[in-house]
């Protein structure tokens, strides 16, 4: 069967979120994932992993923490979600996500198993979206005989499918508010569900952060006995952190600094834009001494290093630039997947570090209708000179009126576009006398992606015309 064949079933199978559509909402349990696992011959078991929970910065954490072990020479299993551009984008080894030809092999072969589980009554319904994604990636580690795995939580933590596993490290990464209607209604709740992925006798990593957070990641952990590892040693001081966060280096990074980290001092120096980036790089630093010295890992100060300049991951304030056929000076965008206040705080802060004194103009903007927008637009929208929604293919997605609504209440000019194509030229058409300005995309993956996609596209295809001398070097 051909890879589109399994994108298309796959596009077809019970998401984990309640939909529009009348579907049943889906019971979260670990029983189900349980089941199929089994039946594929528990290929989770065949290699160590560590978990990730949290609200925001799971995948920079995942992300960098996978460079590091790479660099150490592991054969390094990475899951994330969710993607961008391609599923594929979620399953990675050394850095490399999974072909189409094996990723069509492994969807019908877990499809398989599933199918025959259902008909034996062995499963109650077939697996989930994310589910299936899930066994997949476990298979693909496994066969490979991977090192070790690295595994990004998708929501919550207790009951999410990864959770499965039985990791030497688990990481808890910042928590707010987010999923409510799946994980409850306050940060006490919504931190009980990230702290079911801590392990009796294991080893938990993070950082402090919200008091409530604090208090049940403090009790869960006591219940447990397990050990408790900070990874304050890794933040820079204050001092370094505010030079760090507000003076890019010529490569377009933020200044590096410099860390003692297994006995020896190394330079920081993380391709990912942000101060809110050194929470997630002192948790997978962190993460990587303690494989070192507790699980005899083969990690040193010097792959540490590299790992975290090796680091990729995209859409995170990431900056990419579009010339015009007409050759006019380049558009530049930055991208970035906030998609909850935190992250919208998050964003307005880097951007204020990228761009120090400087007037935003365009925001590109859509969310899902489960995120909070009329908060999301107070702390976004009053900071750029206008914004065009853009309507996001999900059923899940914010009614534009809704978002129209939520830009009137801040006061900003805002404008909605009738397709994606239609709101990147709009943005283009208000840039074209000030390039100078970047145009913010953010708000939703689903968004995000699409537009990062055309984006490329459109550089690749400036990249294959000839140009005259005067044009060379002007794309990156």
């Amino acid at each position: 069967m051909s890879y589109q064949s399994a994108i298309d079933h796959l596009a077809a199978m019970a998401p984990e979120l309640a939909t529009q559509t009348g579907q049943t909402r889906r019971k979260f349990s670990l029983d189900e994932i349980g089941t199929l696992l089994t039946a594929l011959g528990n290929p989770h078991r065949t290699f160590p992993s560590v978990l990730i929970a949290g609200t925001n910065g799971k995948g920079s954490t995942a992300s960098t923490l996978a460079a590091i072990l790479s660099a150490s020479g592991l054969r390094t299993g990475l899951y994330t979600s969710p993607h961008l551009s391609r599923p594929n984008e979620r399953i990675r080894i050394d850095g490399l996500e999974i072909s189409d030809d094996d990723f069509a092999a492994l969807f019908f072969r877990v499809r398989s198993v599933a199918q025959r589980l259902v008909d034996e009554d062995k499963l109650a319904q077939s697996p989930s979206f994310f589910e299936m994604l899930t066994a997949m990636a476990f298979l693909y580690f496994a066969e490979p005989a991977i090192e070790i795995a690295v595994l990004e939580v998708g929501m919550g933590g207790r009951l999410d499918a990864t959770n499965i596993v039985d990791p030497l490290i688990s990481i808890v990464t910042d928590i707010s508010l987010d999923h409510m209607e799946w994980l409850g209604p306050t940060i006490t709740d919504i931190a009980r569900e990230k702290a079911g992925i801590l392990r009796r006798g294991g080893t938990l990593i993070t950082l402090p952060q919200h008091p409530e957070a604090n208090q049940v990641i403090g009790e869960v952990a006591d219940s447990l006995s397990l050990l408790g590892v900070s990874a304050v040693p890794y933040l820079p001081n204050a001092a370094i952190a505010e030079t760090a966060a507000h003076l890019p280096n010529e490569n377009g990074t933020h200044t590096p600094y410099r860390l003692e980290v297994l006995g020896k001092e190394i330079e920081v120096d993380s391709p990912l834009h942000g101060a809110h980036q050194h929470r997630n790089l002192a948790l997978a630093i962190a993460a990587a001494v303690e494989l070192a010295i507790s699980h005899g890992f083969p990690i040193t100060a010097k792959s540490i290093e590299l790992g975290i300049r090796d680091t990729r991951w995209p859409a995170r304030l990431e900056q990419l630039a579009t010339i015009s056929s007409e050759g006019a000076a380049a558009t530049q965008w930055i991208l970035d997947v906030a998609h909850n206040p935190a992250g919208a705080w998050a964003l307005r802060a880097g951007l204020r570090d990228m761009l120090p004194n400087q007037q935003f103009g365009t925001l590109l903007f859509s969310c899902l209708r489960d995120k909070p927008v009329n908060e999301m637009a107070q702390i976004l929208f009053p900071v750029f000179e206008r914004v065009i929604f853009a309507p996001i293919y999900s059923s899940r997605a914010t009614p534009m009126r809704d978002l129209l609504a939520a830009a009137s209440s801040t006061g900003t000019p805002a404008s909605a576009a009738a397709s994606v194509g239609q709101a990147i030229d709009l943005a283009l058409e208000h840039a074209a006398d000030r390039p100078d300005i970047p145009i913010v995309v953010s708000g939703s993956v689903y968004l995000v992606g699409d537009i990062r996609t055309r984006l490329l596209a459109r550089q690749a295809q400036s990249a294959a015309t000839p140009s005259p001398p005067e044009r060379v070097g002007q794309i990156t």
